[in-house]
């Protein structure tokens, strides 16, 4: 048993590579940083908040992860535009994983949406992951070994109450996944989109409310 554990180590083995993860101080995306970091990944994360991140520093350290923060929020797109520069700039131009997790819930009848609202998710949850894949291309084809990981949900494939314009967010993540892939299959980028079900986060309690 001990052999073939170290065979799956040493087959996934993230040595060398480079990631970036967004949304990265709860959550899923905690999750992903640590399952990275753990494969040897480099990884750098954002979040709105500084203490979030100073916080999850600290506690990756103790455990002797190789990770690295910023603020960012990815509603802003300078402030994504800020972001991507500082990841070519720790990680000398090139990058060889990103992970756009970072999203928002407003949980309401399809009738109460404002027009703020519908901005609001769209921003955060599509246009972000659409920006931040559109930045990143050039590192991650420089790297000469990209992939990206868009986190969509179920929500996105199947109906489910009060998060119509959440699940619209998430179904047109899984369609650009799509497009991007076929595109950018040149460049040796990898694109694939994730779809969790129900995970108990601050973003599912917000739906609960």
């Amino acid at each position: 048993m001990a052999e073939a554990i170290l065979l799956k180590d040493k087959r996934w083995s993230l040595s060398g590579m480079t990631a970036l993860v967004t949304g990265a101080t709860r959550g899923i995306g905690h999750a992903i940083v640590e399952e990275l970091a753990e494969f040897g990944a480099v990884v750098h994360i954002c979040s709105r908040n500084q203490a979030d991140i100073d916080r999850c520093l600290t506690e990756w350290k103790s455990k002797g992860f190789s990770v690295t923060g910023s603020v960012c929020d990815v509603l802003s797109r300078h402030q994504r535009e800020n972001l991507m520069e500082t990841v070519s700039s720790i990680f000398h131009g090139k990058l060889n994983i990103l992970i756009n997790n970072a999203a928002t819930v407003i949980a309401k009848e399809s009738t109460d949406y404002t027009a703020e609202d519908v901005s609001t998710i769209m921003q955060t949850n599509f246009e972000s992951t659409y920006h931040s894949s559109q930045l990143a291309h050039p590192l991650l084809k420089a790297s000469g070994y990209g992939a990206i990981v868009n986190i969509s949900s179920l929500a996105g494939l199947k109906a489910f109450p009060n998060v119509s314009v959440y699940a619209a967010s998430k179904g047109a993540i899984n369609q650009v996944t799509k497009n991007l892939a076929l595109e950018w299959a040149k460049d040796n980028i990898r694109v694939n989109a994730i779809a969790p079900g129900a995970v108990m986060t601050l973003l599912l309690e917000a739906c609960m409310v």
